[in-house]
């Protein structure tokens, strides 16, 4: 059986108000091909499919757009998890007429093992979905304890169970996979992904998988990445976009996996190359070396998070002048070469008026300051001490 892993496709998203839709459709397009070319058996959503509970409707569009094609209309098994971005009673609606198609869509957390049979390889898939599994969503009350260290036990403690509960179905002549949208200890996140635990509370040990999982398929952080002491392999597939400067120069990618029963999985990783990608730009030799970049064409592609050296404030025409030139500038952020020195002087036998004289002159360059100045100063502090 291959399986094709990805998760967090965050349809909807923006960027500082720029909407990525475009750039979703083009690699929902790239992992159509991926899918048809490397013939897939079952195809695997590991949760966020949206960026909200109340997505906009041309995203919706695009996601069961997606799964139709994916599904090739019926003849290709996808299973589709909600995340902890999802609204698990909007995407469990559809799930009635989505089976019709071949397409499994599970809203809320469940210990129940689903049970399919793949016709393109004549096996059983015994995969064990677990949708993203809050509190509110377990409907369950796991500390009355406000203690972080206390419910992190108890959640792991109750996850765990829960895939207890699942490896029990697991069958020695089907392919047995786990699936799951939640943070497991030891994860690399990024800027781009809303916590899903409070404070480090709904944190899962990578012990606390069903043991019989020949591969977790997992998703909610954004890099590609194994999970580090898994007693078997797991694996977040990561976003097909970057989301955030802070995923700058990441490669994005889905997760192949080859496997039958009773076997190791062959697990691999297959690049993406669509969408634009998240560059930041350091400009240490001020306007003019952004300037030539971009006569350059340097990343012409990319949306671009600029920071550039500057001895004077950038004027309004100066940012407008680059926007102007270049729409793809998300951030310009002004750093200031030439900082002010400030003095504070803390000396209780100088004169007060001497002490305002000297930092009239380090303020002003040199410039002294007249009798009527002084004296006002010296109003203002006399008044300001008989209050």
């Amino acid at each position: 059986m291959r399986i094709l892993h990805t998760a967090d496709w965050h349809l909807g998203k923006t960027l500082e108000g720029r909407s990525r839709l475009h750039e979703q459709a083009e690699v929902i397009d790239e992992i159509v091909e991926m899918v048809e070319k490397e013939k897939i058996d079952v195809v695997l959503l590991a949760g966020d499919a949206f960026d909200t509970v109340n997505p906009p409707a041309d995203a919706e569009t695009l996601f069961y757009d997606a799964l139709s094609r994916l599904s090739d209309y019926g003849r290709r098994q996808v299973v589709v998890i909600a995340g902890n971005h999802d609204h698990p009673g909007r995407l469990s609606a559809a799930a009635p007429i989505a089976k019709r198609h071949a397409i499994t869509l599970l809203g809320f957390p469940t210990d129940q093992v689903q049970q399919i049979h793949v016709p393109s390889c004549d096996e059983t898939l015994m995969i064990g979905a677990l949708p993203y599994p809050s509190e509110s969503r377990l409907n369950e009350l796991l500390a009355e304890e406000c203690d972080e260290t206390l419910l992190r036990a108890r959640y792991d403690e109750r996850i765990r169970a829960i895939f207890s509960k699942m490896n029990e179905s697991f069958r020695d002549d089907a392919v047995n996979i786990a699936m799951s949208h939640l943070y497991v200890a030891g994860g690399a996140t990024c800027d781009s992904e809303r916590p899903i635990e409070l404070g480090g509370a709904y944190t899962v040990s990578p012990v606390s998988f069903p043991q019989r999982a020949q591969y977790v398929a997992l998703g909610h952080l954004h890099r590609p990445q194994d999970v580090k002491h898994a007693t078997m392999p797991a694996r977040y597939s990561g976003s097909p976009l970057a989301y955030s400067f802070s995923e700058a120069g990441y490669s994005k990618s889905v997760t192949i996996v080859d496997v039958h029963p009773r076997c190791a999985p062959n697990v691999r990783e297959c690049f993406l190359s669509k969408g634009r990608p998240l560059v930041k730009w350091k400009a240490t030799e001020g306007l003019a070396q952004v300037y030539r970049w971009m006569e350059e064409g340097r990343d012409h592609t990319a949306w671009i998070d600029l920071e550039i050296d500057v001895e004077q404030s950038l004027t309004l025409e100066d940012i407008h002048q680059l926007r102007k030139l270049c729409d793809r500038f998300v951030h310009i952020r002004p750093n200031y070469t030439k900082k002010q020195e400030v003095v504070r002087e803390m000396r209780t036998d100088v004169p007060i008026d001497v002490l305002f004289t000297r930092f009239y002159e380090r303020q002003t360059g040199g410039g002294k300051p007249s009798d009527e100045l002084v004296q006002l100063f010296l109003q203002l502090v006399a008044e300001e001490d008989e209050r």
